[in-house]
Formats: C-alpha cells, sequence, structure tokens
C-alpha cells in the first residue's frame, strides 16, 4: 500500500512538472502570423526581405530578416515560386501538409491542463473519502466487503466453546441451506442475530463460521463505516448495502460493533438532523419496513447491548439475541484443543490440566496463552512445546512478565516476603478460601510480589462467609507489615490489596445485600457493563454514610481476622518468609512440604519451579511504588 501511495504522488508530481513546462513553452510562443498576398509576398522576396520559408503543401509561412512572420497561399500548381526563392538565396524547409491528427494533438494541449486539475481533484476528493467504492462520485456507497471464503474459509468446527451459540445459528444455516423444510410448518426466516459478549470471546469468528457452513454471500462491515461528518451518507450507504445484498440473496449480512451506529435515539443534541440517528433510522426501515426483504440474515456483534436503541432489539429485526460469554471448563478445554492443532506438543501436554487453570478467560486469551508457550520453546530452542512452557506462559500472562533485572534492596525484599507469606499463611487457614497456588516475591508486572490463588472449579456465585475470609486474606499483606515492622512502617505496598478489599466490600454491601443494615436494596451508584464501563446512579447522603460505616466494618474485621491468624500461625508465617527469601518463588505443594518441616529441592542449573496442575485463578497481587495493579473484581 505505501509503494502505491508513492507511485500516486510521483505520478502527480510528474504531471505537475509537465503542465509547469507547457505553460511556460505558451509563454515564449512567437508572435501571432499576419496573412499577405502572394504579390506582397514575391515583392519582399526580390527586396531581398525574406530570410527562410517553410512550405507545407499550398501554404507557405516566410520569416522576414525584421522577425515578421508573414504567411502566404501559393496558386493552384504553382511552379514558379521554387526557383524564385532559390534565386533569391532564401532558406527553403518543406514539411507535410498538418492533418486531422495534428488538429487532434493541438487540441490535446490546449485542453491538458483542464483536463489536468480535473484528474488532481479527483484524487484528492477519493482520498478524503477514504477510498471509498466509486471514487468521488461514490460517496454514499456501500463500503461492505464480500467475502467468498475461498481462502481462510471457517466452519463451526473451528469454533469451540461456545455449544449454545453454535446450536442458535446452526438453523440460520439450515434455513440458508433448505428454507422450505421450515416454511411447510409455517416457520419464517430469521432477519437477524444479534450476538452479545465480552470482547475476545469469538462474535465475528462465529459470523464468519455460519457464512462457511451455510456457503452463501457474506457481506461484513463494521458500524463505524456508516458513519461519516456529511449527514445524509449513513443512510445512503445503508441503503446501497441492502441494494447489494438483494442481488445476492441469499446473504449474510455482518455488522461489527453495531453499537457504533445502533444507540438509543434521542441521547445526543443534534435533534433529528443527527447523523447517527438518521443512519440509524434508515437501517431500521431496511431490517423491517414496508419493504420485505427476503433472503437476507443481519448478523451484528457488540459487547454494549445495554446502549443499544430498543427498538433495534425487538423480533422481527434481531429476532434471537445470543449470549456469547466466557466458556467453562469444558469449553476452554475445546478451544485450547483448536488452537494446538498447529503446534507441535510433547506428550505432558493435558489440555484439560491447561483449561483448570484458566477461569475466566475468553477464546482469545487461551490463543495468545498457546502462542506465548510456543514463543517461549522457540525461544528455549525446544523442537516441542511442553507442559512447563504453557506454565511459565499462563504464569506470564495472568501475573505479568518476571522483572529479574529489577533491583531491590535487601529490606525491600525482606518486607515483600513477609507480606506475601501472610497473604499464604492466612489462605491456608481460611477453609473457604481458593486453594493457593504459587507464591513469589519475583516483581512481575507493576507488582513487588504476589500470593495466586486458584478455585477448584469455575465460581458462579458467592456467599458472605466466603467473602470474609477472602477479604481476610487480601488484607492479611497489610497485617503482617504491621506485626513485624510496627504501625510506623508500613509501606504503601498494600495499596493494592485495600483497593481489592474495598471493591468486594463495596460490592457485598451495595449490589449483593450482605450488610443487615443497608438492607437487601440495590444502592450500587454505578452499574458494570460487558466491557467494565459503568453508569450512574444515585443514594441518598445519610445511606452514603451507612454505606461507609458497613464498607468500613467488613474491611476491618477482616484485618482484625488477618491478625489473628498471624498471631496463631506465627511459627508457620515466619518459616514461609525465609522460604520465600531463599528460594524466591514457591508453588502450592512446595509451601504445604516446607511447613511441614521438608523444605523444597531445585536442581542448581534450573532457576523455574516445578509445575504443579492448577485449579483455577485469580492472583492477589501487591503493588510496587511506581504503578497500580490492575484491581480484582469480587
Amino acid at each position: 500500500m505505501q509503494m502505491r501511495n508513492l507511485a500516486i504522488w510521483a505520478l502527480v508530481l510528474v504531471l505537475l512538472l509537465a503542465l509547469f513546462q507547457l505553460l511556460q513553452n505558451s509563454s515564449q510562443a512567437p508572435a501571432a502570423s499576419s496573412e499577405v498576398t502572394y504579390s506582397q509576398f514575391l515583392s519582399r522576396v526580390e527586396r531581398n526581405e525574406i530570410s527562410n520559408v517553410v512550405i507545407q503543401g499550398d501554404r507557405v509561412q516566410a520569416q522576414t530578416t525584421t522577425g515578421q512572420t508573414l504567411v502566404v497561399n501559393l496558386p493552384p500548381q504553382d511552379t514558379e515560386t521554387l526557383p524564385i526563392l532559390r534565386e533569391a538565396d532564401v532558406d527553403i524547409r518543406v514539411e507535410e501538409e498538418s492533418g486531422e491528427n495534428n488538429i487532434f494533438v493541438s487540441m490535446l494541449l490546449n485542453w491538458f491542463p483542464f483536463l489536468l486539475l480535473i484528474g488532481v481533484w479527483i484524487f484528492f476528493m477519493r482520498q478524503m473519502q477514504g477510498g471509498g467504492r466509486g471514487g468521488a462520485m461514490g460517496f454514499g456507497k456501500s463500503k461492505a466487503r464480500l467475502l467468498t471464503e475461498h481462502q481462510g474459509r471457517k466452519t463451526f468446527d473451528d469454533v469451540a466453546g461456545v455449544d449454545e451459540a453454535k446450536e442458535e445459528l446452526q438453523e440460520v444455516v439450515d434455513f440458508l441451506k433448505d428454507p422450505s423444510k421450515f416454511q411447510r410448518l409455517g416457520g419464517k426466516i430469521p432477519k437477524g442475530a444479534l450476538l452479545v459478549g465480552p470482547p475476545g470471546t469469538g462474535k465475528t469468528l462465529l459470523a464468519r463460521a455460519v457464512a462457511g457452513e451455510a456457503n452463501v454471500p457474506f457481506f461484513s462491515i463494521s458500524g463505524s463505516d456508516f458513519v461519516e461528518m456529511f449527514v445524509g451518507v449513513g443512510a445512503s450507504r445503508v441503503r446501497d448495502m441492502f441494494e447489494q445484498a438483494k442481488k445476492n440473496a441469499p446473504c449474510i449480512i455482518f455488522i461489527d460493533e453495531i453499537d457504533a451506529v445502533g444507540r438509543s435515539r434521542g441521547a445526543g443534541i443534534g435533534g433529528g438532523n443527527d447523523e447517527r440517528e438518521q443512519t440509524l433510522n434508515q437501517l431500521l426501515v431496511e431490517m423491517d419496513g414496508f419493504e420485505s426483504n427476503e433472503g437476507i440474515i443481519i448478523l451484528a456483534a457488540t459487547n454494549r447491548p445495554d446502549v443499544l436503541d430498543p427498538a433495534l432489539r425487538r423480533p422481527g429485526r434481531f429476532d434471537r439475541e445470543i449470549d456469547v460469554g466466557n466458556p467453562d471448563i469444558t469449553g476452554r478445554e475445546k478451544i485450547i484443543k483448536v488452537h494446538m492443532r498447529d503446534v507441535p506438543l510433547a506428550s505432558d501436554v493435558d489440555a484439560k490440566v491447561i483449561a483448570r487453570g484458566t477461569p475466566g478467560f475468553s477464546g482469545a486469551d487461551l490463543a495468545n496463552l498457546v502462542n506465548e508457550a510456543a514463543l517461549l520453546a522457540a525461544r528455549r530452542n525446544k523442537r516441542l512445546v511442553s507442559m512447563q512452557e504453557f506454565e511459565d506462559a499462563k504464569d506470564k500472562v495472568m501475573m505479568g512478565p518476571e522483572r529479574r533485572s529489577m533491583v531491590l534492596t535487601e529490606d525491600q525484599k525482606e518486607k515483600t516476603a513477609y507480606h506475601e507469606a501472610g497473604h499464604a499463611i492466612v489462605g491456608l487457614n481460611m477453609p473457604l478460601c481458593d486453594p493457593v497456588y504459587k507464591a513469589t516475591i519475583i516483581p512481575r508486572g507493576r507488582a513487588l510480589g504476589m500470593v495466586m490463588s486458584l478455585p477448584e472449579m469455575d465460581r458462579l456465585n458467592w456467599h458472605r462467609d466466603e467473602c470474609e475470609q477472602k477479604l481476610a486474606m487480601t488484607m492479611a499483606g497489610k497485617a503482617a507489615e504491621v506485626i513485624k515492622y510496627g504501625e510506623d512502617h508500613v509501606s504503601n505496598g498494600p495499596s493494592g490489596d485495600i483497593q481489592q478489599a474495598s471493591q468486594l466490600a463495596r460490592a457485598m454491601v451495595l449490589r449483593w445485600g450482605m450488610s443487615d443494615k443497608v438492607g437487601n436494596v440495590d444502592y450500587a451508584e454505578t452499574h458494570e457493563g460487558y466491557n467494565g464501563q459503568t453508569f450512574g446512579g444515585s443514594v441518598s447522603a445519610a445511606t452514603k454514610e451507612l454505606i461507609e460505616s458497613e464498607v468500613r466494618r467488613f474491611i476491618e474485621d477482616a484485618y482484625s481476622t488477618a491478625r489473628r491468624v498471624l498471631d496463631e500461625k506465627k511459627d508457620d508465617w515466619e518459616r514461609l518468609a525465609q522460604g520465600l527469601l531463599e528460594f524466591e518463588t514457591l508453588t502450592g505443594d512446595e509451601i504445604t512440604d516446607l511447613l511441614n518441616g521438608k523444605p523444597p529441592t531445585r536442581p542448581e542449573e534450573d532457576d523455574t519451579p516445578p509445575a504443579t496442575p492448577p485449579s483455577s485463578a485469580v492472583p492477589t497481587t501487591d503493588e510496587e511504588p511506581d504503578g497500580d495493579p490492575e484491581p480484582q473484581g469480587a
């Protein structure tokens, strides 16, 4: 594309130089010639006033000694002029008589500057339009791309972990293949299906799989491609897109990120002249208006269904709203196997174990995990990707890359070790806390150290006693620092813990009704959407004060519980902290062995801890002085 743009600019430069040269030549053109009679011409020849002549058929162009140009027509079948010119010693040149070709060239040269200016104007209009179909006159043409799927064809075999969504879309495929099967019973082909889910769950891949299974034309366009700075262009593009689709019916139109054009009307300040609203109105009419579009199925994807206009989501337009969520453990195992097809694997790789240790991962996250493992194996000059690479890649994705080059003082390492040991000891002594999977004091990402606890299965709900024990484990880092170094020497390390604890406690009070004083009322000031964005609400000042006191009570009770456990298990806490200072990273099994008096053994040449089959994952992170870690939600 860069070479093409350079070639276009080079052509424009050459044309501009040619135009400049042409204008310069025209400015230096000789003075206009005057036509004289044959007798006057002969008289001037006899007086030696003619220096040279150019003969073109019966027409002579003569140059006088004073620089004047004379034009004269010779008599028919003239035989006397040449001898007279030769006798007067006039320079004679004979040229062919000008015909239609020379007239055409002359006209082309005269019109060339205007044609060049028009061409340059059209070029810049295309550039401003963004290369839309139809050039400068196709501003309102649709930018939908027709994919025939001859290359890179996707089918349902390439999609895993979303079995319910595949079942819903399988009916769309059956409709496209054999509509009579459903029409016999009075069924009508669905007009649209809205794919809803968090980013990275495979909504676009599902749409491509539907097109690949049905083997029909597939038009793909983004919601932002409709909206331009000029009012009415988006509506024109919607009309043109459906006109193209009608010519290729039956077919599928896929609109990615439809929330870019499908937001609720009336929310903006543009009123009826707002470009987005006009585009949405035209889309609504095309999907279900007076004219029916038989054989055209609309698939759309969004992670913001809450902002879509209600008229767009009603049956008759989008008949089905298909939730494409993050996969469960079985779905994750299938997705991992799909992405492992092109990766040479060692015999110890178990997709089920990897799936157990990656709860909450989307399809895109799992694809990234497999890719990171392959990159690690290549970096280590291995021919096969082993389980060790998958474990290291999982740690890198979930906890961030190791920062072994970061220089820490002995005091900082010691404080981090006691901090993380506090998390681990409280977690091990809280029966409802997730099992501790790994503890490390090696800086990763923006954290100086962390303890990672993984659930034994995917969590679908939280109970109050589970939340209280999780709060105690979260606040154990600060409790450990206070016990070891005193209140006056607490660092900013627990700031990430405080942030996580506050988030969980607020959820317990505001949304989950776990506070007896606040009651079973949803007082949440914000409601979280699929993409993590929040939307506002309001509560009274008195209720806010009550909420803050309850949030503080939950956190203070958790802090007291953590201090009590650390006081009771002080020997285990000290032993684990010293183990972290010696080995830097300990797995869950190694922590248990260490507390039972069996220190882990490591090969001297191997700095990487042996992998333990995980169960699932939400890390507890600590903040380093120069940044906040990503908060983990409840």
